[in-house]
């Protein structure tokens, strides 16, 4: 099993890409907390999960709240082998919207949350752990809609390399993935309405050399490959997994 005998953080965990990897990655042996800000979409996780992980509550945005969770993960777990910083907040974005909590919700969410996430777990990292981020989708830059997302993805980029040369006597691996569409919970928290959203995965289909929108599990796949061992000589990258 790839990840046997460690121990792995998943943000945003409570449904879509972040529960499927926290599955996979209990599967292929590790010890997983996942942690997520809505206690009602944790009820019932452990359960489904099992008794190699935890289910934790705690906002991204909040270093006392991800303290917390990280000290939790300790005690019963002990020293992170890698973090899987997943949490983000799902919407379209331009400037005609000019609504600045979108913006204030969409950055803190997946640009704070990820270096609120990281300053909370940096003292419980190992040697050679890993750091993967989610810059959500890989979509070209200046794509319309994409304001926030596409801004936030750039950040996120840039951290990953930064990190990696910042962390590196630590030997800490920081990457990114940018994913395709996907069917989530989350994109139906889009604010797009039913017809607009089925319209917008037919011709969203039509563009990809698959000819459909990814699945969690996709995702997570690319996740498990960045948190095993196997990607051991892959620093400083994002991993696009757009179909």
């Amino acid at each position: 099993m790839r990840l046997s005998n460690k121990t792995v953080l998943v943000t945003g965990g409570a449904n879509g890409v972040g529960f499927a990897a926290a599955k996979l990655f209990v599967a292929e042996g590790a010890r997983v907390a996942l942690a997520g800000h809505d206690g009602m979409a944790l009820r019932g996780i452990d359960t489904e999960l099992g008794d190699s992980a935890m289910v934790l509550k705690g906002d991204v945005r909040s270093i006392e709240d991800m303290r917390l969770v990280v000290a939790q993960v300790e005690d019963r777990f002990g020293d992170l082998d890698a973090v899987f910083a997943n949490a983000f907040h799902p919407s379209a974005s331009s400037m005609d919207d000019g609504d600045q909590k979108v913006f204030s919700e969409k950055v803190d969410t997946r640009v704070k949350g990820t270096m609120v996430t990281l300053e909370a777990v940096l003292p419980h990292l190992r040697r050679g752990s890993s750091f993967i981020m989610n810059t959500s989708f890989a979509e070209p830059p200046g794509n319309e809609g994409a304001l926030i997302t596409g801004a936030a993805r750039t950040i996120l980029r840039s951290l990953a390399q930064t990190w990696s040369f910042e962390f590196r006597q630590r030997e800490i691996r920081f990457n990114a993935i940018a994913t395709s569409t996907v069917d989530t919970p989350a994109t139906a928290r889009s604010g797009m309405a039913d017809r607009d959203l089925g319209n917008l995965r037919n011709e969203f289909a039509k563009l990809l050399p698959t000819g459909n929108w990814g699945e969690d599990e996709d995702m997570a796949f690319a996740a498990l490959y960045l948190a095993s061992d196997a990607s051991s000589y892959v620093v400083g990258t994002e991993l696009i997994a757009d179909g």
